[in-house]
């Protein structure tokens, strides 16, 4: 079972994708854009993820959804797999890449160093609650407290060239998630 669910690089970014996103439905080419990814393959992906009990699917009119199984005996042991081999900017990059993020980086000591108890994070998009909760979780996983700072995309732009913080932050070392800063 290890061999056929680590065995594709598509099949780990599905699982990080679905398994950071528990509560979230996605159908193929929505997740396919989301990873950057193929679609065919990454339907070949879920279909034997489902047929493994570890996705489950609906159809919804003639789209067909597919979520995390929460049900699957896998469910939790996978889901801390994979938030510990990816860390906190593997899993911030995913949680991100379902909330519709366009841009997300990380900035400040813990670039520096990991053992820093504080993450400075700047998003550019839209702040949802499922941004939120998994921020929450994500602060609890990994015993970081999380700054959270979110510029809707105009603000962003503005800021960039005025804002003397955001030039200062913009300057500084910084691990980028999402899009270009």
């Amino acid at each position: 079972m290890l061999k056929s669910l680590f065995s594709s690089s598509i099949r780990a970014d599905v699982l990080s994708l679905l398994l950071n996103s528990p509560d979230e439905k996605f159908y193929v080419r929505e997740i396919a854009k989301l990873l950057r990814k193929n679609p065919s393959g990454v339907k070949r992906e879920l279909d034997k993820l489902e047929g493994m009990g570890i996705v489950s699917s609906e159809k919804v009119a003639n789209l067909k959804y597919f979520k995390a199984d929460k049900d699957s005996p896998l469910f939790s042991e996978l889901k801390e797999l994979i938030a510990k081999s990816l860390g906190l900017p593997g899993a911030l990059k995913s949680l991100l890449r379902a909330n519709d993020v366009k841009i997300a980086f990380i900035y400040g000591p813990y670039v520096d160093d990991e053992s820093v108890a504080t993450v400075d994070l700047l998003v550019v998009g839209s702040s949802t609650p499922a941004l939120l909760i998994g921020l929450k979780n994500f602060e609890h996983k990994f015993q970081k407290t999380i700054n959270c700072t979110v510029l809707d995309e105009e603000d962003y732009r503005i800021k960039k060239r005025k804002d003397a913080s955001i030039k200062r932050i913009l300057s500084g070392k910084r691990i980028p998630l999402l899009g270009r800063a």
